[in-house]
């Protein structure tokens, strides 16, 4: 019998690796970045074309490589950080594994020009499929131009599993800001489809995340710092008032590589418990040193998953820290010496101070009694007008409060229960609340049991889809514009949904830079929450864009409904309820919701009694 088992091919193998290492257009891009600051480069330019999908170069001044290298580096597990084992346990660079450039260039058309320092010459080389085409000498600059061409193009089926250009190229910005974060040494330029995009000069780290995110939140930065003998924390956290509905600004960092670690997340968290909202985020910006041999950075291809040896000392220190800066400088101002001028004390010229000067009035007596005819009179000698006090208290009753229901809706109750409607026929008592969270309607057979909250979803749901389907969102003008900062990359998607929220009433208007203006709102959002809304918007839209095959009417509808609805805890008076329950059976579906549960039950007298037992 012959033998079955076979070495696969390299290219075959290559493509395998692939698959781990490259698994859209940013990891490309977080493999490049990464092998340029491994060079000793000071200047990075990163130039993207349509999201990746037909070129990402990134050229730096690093060392660059000898034109044996430059053929090396292409091969499986090349590298020049490790040569023993015992390597491994002490890693301070990035790539280490020596896949990347294999995996790259086995799906994809790459260019590589190279010259190293003291070298005249260049050296070019071009790779097909991880098939040498070409290698030539070539006059360059000193340090290396790596461009990745037509990335999946002999794995189609990688390549149609691709995302829509807005969100690959947001993946691709999340990468670059995580790689500029940790390195404000660095000068780092990125330019899509020939415009320049982001450009970072050379800065501390204060001043890198102004300009990654915004200007203004500098001003709202407080500094951490902790130095032990196991782990050195440093960095920045933002002020409490600074919490926000997303979880877009929280990096950390290892030895500095860029982590995802959900322990070490508990500890910020748990360091502003109670001093931020219910359902917001913290912001933070930390960097924790550890020795190498005390961290396993080799668990995922991405190296973003990493442990710690000791993970729950590294937590009580991180949370102290934390504590500690929250405790030393949130209560008192700050003041930035970048940014701001010194306080000017010197008097103006010619200014002489006068000594302050109390004025009395010699003749008042306060024992001495006014008449009641002088002007000055006294409240107590007024006399009160008691006539027709009780038409103050008279209670106007709209028409919607003296009807028990609109028509409409009693049609719907009866199309739903099959029976006459069941709805008591007087107006005291109608609606009550249970614990500020159900609404209980009285009915002839028992009573309506109504998830407040999610018949809000079901009715403001209904309501958008409407809206996104005829553009037809009535909107309120404000009447002094709000200005709104975002990240780069939530300035992305806002941008990819300016239609949507057009269709709903939002006027917004891009004034770049990360910079939105706020002209108008949806009439049923309050002017002052939008800013809230459109926070918790985006998060949702990150959580749920990987959702496949999900309309994008209905995605914005479902965003729209979860955000704005009435929430657990919030007390409603009776007109209000009488309101929800009127829209909700106006609805196409009233007695499901969102998440397809039950909206409402109907409890007869004899389920009633059946809970007590009797």
């Amino acid at each position: 019998m012959p033998d079955i088992i076979r070495l696969l091919p390299d290219s075959i193998a290559n493509q395998i690796a692939a698959g781990e290492v490259i698994q859209r257009p940013a990891s490309v891009v977080k493999e490049l970045l990464e092998n340029s600051i491994d060079s000793g480069a000071n200047t990075i330019k990163l130039i993207i074309k349509d999201s990746g999908k037909t070129l990402i170069q990134v050229i730096d001044n690093g060392c660059g490589m000898s034109p044996t290298d430059a053929r090396m580096c292409f091969e499986r597990h090349a590298t020049s950080k490790i040569r023993e084992a015992n390597d491994l346990f002490a890693i301070r660079t990035f790539g280490f594994r020596g896949e990347a450039l294999a995996s790259i260039a086995a799906i994809s058309h790459v260019e590589l020009k190279t010259r190293k320092h003291g070298e005249d010459i260049g050296t070019c080389l071009e790779l097909e499929g991880a098939k040498v085409k070409s290698q030539d000498p070539i006059g360059c600059p000193i340090g290396t131009s790596m461009a990745v061409r037509n990335l999946f193009f002999n794995v189609p089926a990688r390549r149609n599993f691709l995302k829509s250009d807005s969100v690959e190229f947001r993946h691709i910005l999340e990468e670059f800001q995580r790689v500029a974060l940790i390195h404000p040494d660095i000068e780092f330029s990125l330019h899509h489809n020939d415009k320049l995009t982001i450009q970072l000069p050379k800065e501390n780290l204060k001043q890198r995340i102004g300009h990654i995110f915004a200007s203004s939140i500098t001003e709202k930065l407080l500094p951490v710092e902790m130095n032990t003998d196991h782990v050195v924390i440093h960095g920045y956290i933002g002020k409490p008032e600074t919490a926000r509905k997303t979880r877009g600004e929280q990096y950390f960092f290892a030895n500095g590589r860029f982590i995802k670690h959900a322990y070490l997340n508990h500890a910020v968290e748990q360091a502003f418990k109670e001093l931020i909202p219910h359902a917001s985020f913290p912001s933070y910006f930390l960097h924790v040193e550890v020795d190498p041999t005390l961290i396993d950075v080799n668990i995922h291809p991405t190296k973003t998953e990493v442990n710690f040896q000791h993970g729950q000392l590294i937590y009580a220190s991180l949370r102290a820290a934390v504590k500690h800066s929250l405790g030393m400088f949130s209560l008192s101002p700050t003041i930035d010496f970048e940014t701001e001028n010194a306080f000017n004390t010197e008097p103006p010229k010619g200014y002489e101070p006068k000594l302050p000067e109390i004025k009395i009035n010699p003749d008042y007596n306060p024992f001495q009694t006014q008449k009641k005819s002088s002007p000055k009179q006294r409240n107590s000698d007024i006399k009160p007008n008691r006539d027709n006090w009780e038409k103050l208290y008279e209670v106007v009753e709209t028409p919607r409060q003296k009807q028990n229901v609109f028509p409409e809706t009693q049609e719907k109750i009866v199309e739903i229960f099959d029976k006459e409607p069941v709805l008591k026929q007087d107006n005291n008592g109608k609606f009550f609340q249970i614990l500020n969270r159900f609404i209980v309607v009285a009915v002839k057979s028992g009573m309506l049991l109504v998830d407040q909250q999610k018949a809000h979803e079901r009715i403001l749901f209904d309501r958008s889809l409407s809206m996104l389907s005829n553009e037809s969102g009535a909107q309120q003008a404000c009447l002094f514009p709000l200005k709104i900062q975002v990240s780069a990359q939530d300035a992305n998607i806002l941008k990819e949904i300016h239609n949507d929220l057009a269709k709903v009433g939002f006027d917004l208007a891009d004034l770049g830079k990360g910079t939105f203006s706020i002209n108008a709102t949806p009439v049923s959002l309050p002017v002052d929450e939008a800013e809230s809304f459109l926070e918790q918007l985006i998060e949702g839209y990150k959580n749920g864009r990987l959702i496949a095959n999900q309309d994008r009417n209905t995605f914005m509808a479902l965003n729209i409904a979860r955000s704005l609805s009435i929430k657990p805890g919030k007390k409603l008076t009776e007109i209000e309820m009488q309101n929800i329950i009127d829209e909700l059976f106006a609805c196409k579906t009233p007695e499901i919701a969102l998440d397809g549960k039950k909206i409402f039950k109907n409890l007869s007298e004899n389920d009633l009694v059946n809970l007590l037992g009797s």
